[in-house]
């Protein structure tokens, strides 16, 4: 058992009436606790929503959401986690870590929201929508959310760049302006590189999206707007599997939120390279 349900099942006796209740409920369901609302868990729990706050509260935790997040983390990172060296020790068959890993990764994706911020995710859009140069960085694991990111938005039709070469950005970025974004893509958020690269961005008046981890990075504490994904890996790991995944959803969101919004002005564009792939078909 974790560390956090731990202390609930050790403070229930300690607890209300109505916090025991609900410590009770997050116990016998766990899982499902991350994906519910304040609401949710005060109907499912037969008590009321201010409940469900003093809950927290009590058992040292600030509000509600931070602790979906801590749940959220130890679930992940105990009893789904698949990406540590310690399944090295287990025994699971091909097929048995072809069913784990779908498991895993879709609860990675369904723990999104309890880490994104929907105010930040929308001043997102509006910057995207108004921007003209693109950029997209990220090392290891992350250079996949980062090249997926600049394929998907080239195709609305933003001058877009991506590269793995630290030094052929420093040449692109003295180019960026107060109408151009960085986005900045880090899981531990502490990645030199990035840092660096989007504090020069920064420097030159372009604004920094970063998609990292939710927590007290320099990432984190220095971009314009943040994307956070949930703690869902250590950071020492036999490579990124869900957390990944959390950054291409966030990418693939904001690709069809910014599709959806110019829609009608893009379409023949589309239909164009459409016909030419089709064309050229062997």
């Amino acid at each position: 058992m974790s560390s956090l349900l731990s202390r609930i099942e050790q403070n229930l006796s300690r607890l209300s009436d109505a916090e025991r209740k609900i410590g009770q409920y997050i116990l016998e369901h766990p899982n499902l606790v991350p994906h519910m609302t304040t609401k949710d868990l005060s109907k499912n729990s037969g008590v009321s929503e201010s409940s469900v706050i003093r809950f927290c509260k009590s058992i040292g935790i600030g509000s509600f959401k931070s602790f979906k997040l801590e749940l959220v983390k130890e679930l992940t990172l105990t009893e789904m986690n698949l990406t540590d060296f310690s399944i090295l020790h287990k025994k699971d068959g091909p097929y048995d870590l072809f069913q784990k890993v779908t498991y895993v990764n879709k609860s990675a994706i369904e723990t999104i929201p309890a880490s994104l911020d929907r105010k930040e995710y929308e001043k997102a859009i509006d910057l995207i929508l108004n921007a003209e140069k693109l950029v997209f960085y990220g090392v290891g694991g992350s250079a996949t959310a980062a090249f997926d990111g600049y394929y998907k938005f080239m195709r609305l039709g933003y001058h877009c760049t991506f590269t793995h070469d630290f030094h052929s950005l420093l040449s692109f970025i003295p180019y960026m302006g107060k109408n151009d974004v960085f986005f900045a893509i880090s899981m531990s958020g502490k990645t030199k590189d990035v840092l660096e690269l989007s504090r020069f961005a920064q420097r030159k008046g372009a604004k920094v999206i970063a998609i990292t981890n939710i927590g007290k990075s320099p990432l984190y504490k220095e971009a314009d707007i943040r994307l956070c994904t949930p703690v869902v890996e250590s950071d020492y790991r036999i490579g990124s599997i869900p957390s990944r995944m959390t950054q291409l959803t966030i990418i693939d969101a904001l690709y069809l939120s910014i599709f959806q919004a110019k829609g009608e002005s893009i379409l023949s564009q589309f239909h164009e390279a459409r016909n030419e792939v089709v064309r050229l078909r062997r």
